[in-house]
C-alpha cells in the first residue's frame, strides 16, 4: 500500500473510533470506575510520552536540558500548580538551561 493509502486508513480508523465514542450509552460513562480509569489512563499515557521524549535520542538514552525541564515541571506539580503553569515552567526551565549551554 502507498503512504497515502495508509494515511487514509488511519484517518478512517480515527473517525470510526470517534463515532464509536458517541454511541456509548451515557449510563456507562457516569459510572465512577470509568472516571477513575480514564483519569489514570490519561496520566499513564502522558507519563510514558514524557519519559520517551525526555530520555531518548538517536536510539539511546540521553541526559540534557529536557531532564531539567522535567524536574522543574515535577516541582511545579508537587506545588499543585495548574497544568498550564506546569507546562510554562517546564518550557522556561528548558529554555534557561539551553541558554546556559546545556545541550
Amino acid at each position: 500500500m502507498s503512504l497515502w493509502a495508509w494515511v487514509l486508513v488511519g484517518a478512517a480508523a480515527a473517525f470510526a473510533l470517534k463515532i464509536l465514542g458517541y454511541l456509548v450509552p451515557g449510563a456507562w460513562l457516569s459510572h465512577p470506575l470509568v472516571g477513575r480509569i480514564s483519569g489514570l489512563l490519561t496520566i499513564g499515557l502522558l507519563a510514558s510520552l514524557v519519559a520517551m521524549n525526555t530520555f531518548s535520542s538517536d536510539g539511546g538514552i540521553t541526559f540534557d536540558a529536557r531532564l531539567g525541564a522535567l524536574a522543574a515541571a515535577a516541582v511545579a506539580l508537587m506545588l499543585r500548580a495548574p497544568f498550564i503553569v506546569v507546562v510554562i515552567v517546564g518550557a522556561a526551565a528548558a529554555a534557561g538551561l539551553r541558554l546556559l549551554g546545556v545541550p
